[in-house]
């Protein structure tokens, strides 16, 4: 077998011309150009007429090495399947999640859902069972809020997170979301929540009470409060989920009346307006990453969370400075720090704060308490956009499901935004209240999973395939090459119709290239570290395993297929295309 992989700097833009073939026929050679701005991939392909049983049918690939496949053992318990390589006959693994083997035993590889989601944990679901159940329906990530809870609280959410993980074979990464230094609300005096009525006069103060507060008081975090605001003012609790009237101050209070009535609930962001416009002066002069942040950060670091959220960022630096203070206080650890867009500021330097981070969060609540509630769906989309352009991946989050908290069954424009959502293509969906103390955390996670199953059906039947040009984002050549690899890679599993991309990644880099061009079949990414593979896991159509591999592709697959088919994941004949980080290669092939 004859394979090579050339490159030379065409003056073309990054394109890919193939014949529409049937998936299971082929002519004898053929030679697929892949030109490009500054090179291009040519892979010349030779087939072998007698293909044995051992070896994999290549159809195109570069730098591959013919290798003997390892020997399948015995083993099969649980989520782990042994397996013994010829060279050294030590026992390796591979890991997948529970709920995604099953899904592909079932259903098969068309089956598994694109969109991952994540569950905030609160009083209704910190159980091991209900964690578990939340796992099982298909919760990618379990997220952490520093604004409610104890750090012994969280710690034991963490625990029983990772053990669940360890006994039930799920990857279920965590995400931590700071509280940030925003005005806020405090406690509510240890109550769950607290009712406002309309036309009720309520109190709000920065005043700290030895004793048990007033009725219808409610402290605030911010010492300048009494100060900024004006009689005729008014302020919004939670973005608006209730509304007051400033009508009097008192030293430290501020007197309210209730305009809007609602539910307020413990830490709730508050903002204020005046003549129609957010009033924000000092508030703007508030640190992104206040003191309690920072303690809470090195917590997060101490847990070995999976991602810090970092709430209402303001620029670049910000992001900057706490990768940089990360790095110095846990050396080696690849935590991933997600900016939250939640404020004005957030917007204004929206494409250098993504482009600092590791990814980013709609946080939609707070932001349309900062801008007009009809200028968030715009707001939305365009972070979704900036995200998938700059290789980032992008959650959207806030009110999802609301109704939820309360009712058994979504309202239909619910439903409406969560599939607008999918069809924008964002990596992730979240549930805040929803899972976190609502009534109905397992049927609200379901929605989400059901919804996000249909709609990325129906996109792929209508072969809904975007139009969007992605630009560059590599920033060295070798990252430029495996960036036009995985383009092209993508564009062969949609006009070959393949089964799924396989990607063998030990940074997870090439892993998030594929995933950017969200191509139709599902990404198979094997990596070979634990925390890598959790952190896969919020990234649009990765199915992250854990798998030891060396530089020899062609081993890597034979070893793959082997326990793949043993596990029921996939079948002889089943089409896919590789890729590897390693050897920057493409390969095309049937299991055989």
């Amino acid at each position: 077998m004859s394979q090579s992989l050339q490159f030379f700097t065409p003056s073309r833009p990054p394109y890919l011309t193939l014949p529409k073939l049937p998936a299971t026929s082929y002519p004898h050679s053929s030679v697929i150009k892949l030109p490009s701005k500054r090179h291009s991939t040519t892979i010349t392909r030779l087939l072998s007429s007698d293909l044995d049983a051992t070896s994999s049918q290549v159809l195109a690939s570069g730098n591959g090495q013919s290798g003997v496949g390892g020997v399948l053992s015995a083993d099969n318990v649980g989520a782990v399947l042994s397996h013994a390589p010829s060279d050294l006959g030590a026992v390796a693994a591979i890991d997948v999640d529970a709920v995604t083997e099953a899904e592909l035993k079932e259903n098969g590889f068309r089956s598994t859902r694109r969109t991952k989601l994540i569950c905030t944990i609160g009083p209704a679901t910190c159980g091991f069972e209900q964690l578990e159940a939340l796992a099982v329906g298909g919760m990618n990530v379990a997220r952490i809020n520093m604004c409610h809870g104890t750090r012994e609280w969280h710690q034991t959410v963490i625990e029983r997170v990772r053990r669940l993980n360890e006994e039930k074979g799920f990857a279920v990464a965590i995400m931590m979301d700071t509280e940030g230094s925003e005005i806020h609300m405090g406690d509510l005096g240890g109550a769950a929540s607290a009712k406002a009525e309309d036309g009720e006069i309520w109190t709000f103060s920065v005043r700290a009470f030895d004793s048990p507060r007033p009725e219808r008081t409610v402290n605030v975090n911010y010492d300048g409060f009494a100060e900024d605001v004006k009689v005729g003012d008014e302020l919004l609790v939670d973005g608006g989920m209730v509304r007051f009237e400033v009508i009097e101050k008192i030293g430290p209070d501020v007197k309210c009346r209730c305009t809007d009535p609602g539910l307020m609930l413990p830490r709730a962001n508050l903002t204020f307006w005046r003549d129609g416009s957010l009033v924000r002066e000092r508030n703007a002069m508030l640190p992104t990453i206040s003191s309690k942040d920072w303690l809470d950060i090195d917590f997060g670091i101490a847990e070995g969370v999976d991602f810090i959220a970092i709430s209402f960022v303001k620029s670049a630096e910000v992001i900057n400075h706490l990768k940089s203070y990360i790095a110095a206080r846990s050396r080696g650890s690849d935590i991933a720090v997600i900016a939250k867009i939640e404020s004005i500021d957030s917007l204004k330097n929206l494409e250098e704060i993504i482009q600092a981070s590791d990814g980013a969060m709609v946080a939609r609540g707070d932001l349309g308490a900062q801008i007009p509630l009809e200028q968030v769906p715009s707001a939305q989309q365009k972070i979704v956009q900036l995200c998938r352009l700059l290789n980032k991946p992008v959650i959207v989050a806030s009110q999802l499901l609301e109704s939820m908290i309360e009712y058994p069954t979504p309202t239909r424009a619910e439903v409406a935004d969560v599939s607008e959502a999918v069809r924008q293509r964002a990596d992730a969906l979240m549930l805040s209240g929803e899972s976190a103390m609502g009534q109905y955390p397992e049927k609200a996670l379901a929605v989400l999973r059901s919804v996000s199953l249909r709609i990325e059906k129906w996109w792929r039947e209508e072969k809904c395939r975007e139009a969007m040009e992605l630009p560059d984002v590599g920033t060295s050549f070798a990252d430029s090459i495996s960036e036009e690899i995985c383009n092209s890679a993508a564009k062969m599993a949609n006009n070959l119709e393949v089964d799924a991309l396989f990607v063998y990644t030990k940074t997870g880099y090439m892993a998030s290239l594929l995933s950017r061009c969200r191509p139709d079949c599902p990404i198979f990414a094997f990596t070979t570290t634990t925390s890598v593979r959790r952190r896969l896991n919020l990234q649009w159509g990765l199915i992250p395993f854990r798998l030891s591999f060396s530089d020899d592709m062609e081993s890597n697959l034979n070893k793959t297929f082997s326990l793949l088919k043993a596990r029921g994941m996939t079948k002889s004949g089943d089409l896919v295309i590789a890729v590897s980080d390693m050897l920057q290669s493409i390969q095309v092939m049937k299991v055989p």
